[in-house]
């Protein structure tokens, strides 16, 4: 599988839970949170700015789902990503 032109297919990242005084926070309960965090797989030609296995963030709003294999992933635009660590 292979991304083309602006587009990247990323396999997001689970967070583990964090514990802020006492209570346990989930990503459910985080709904606050706009971003979510994520492992390129493929990048397109054009795709700039981004290399595969760069971990990113990106909008959750964002691009769509695709099964591959056993895996499901997203396809976003690079434009989507608003950070890169």
């Amino acid at each position: 599988m292979k991304a083309i032109n602006h587009y990247l297919i990323v396999d997001d990242i689970k967070e583990e839970q964090k514990k802020i005084a006492g209570l346990i926070f989930t990503e459910k309960t985080d709904v606050d949170n706009r971003y979510v965090k994520a492992k390129i797989i493929s990048k397109g030609e054009l795709a700039e700015g981004v290399k595969k296995n760069d971990i990113v963030y990106y909008d959750k709003h964002a691009g769509h789902g695709i099964a591959y294999g056993d895996n499901f992933y997203k396809v976003i635009k690079v434009s989507d990503v608003i950070l890169v660590e």
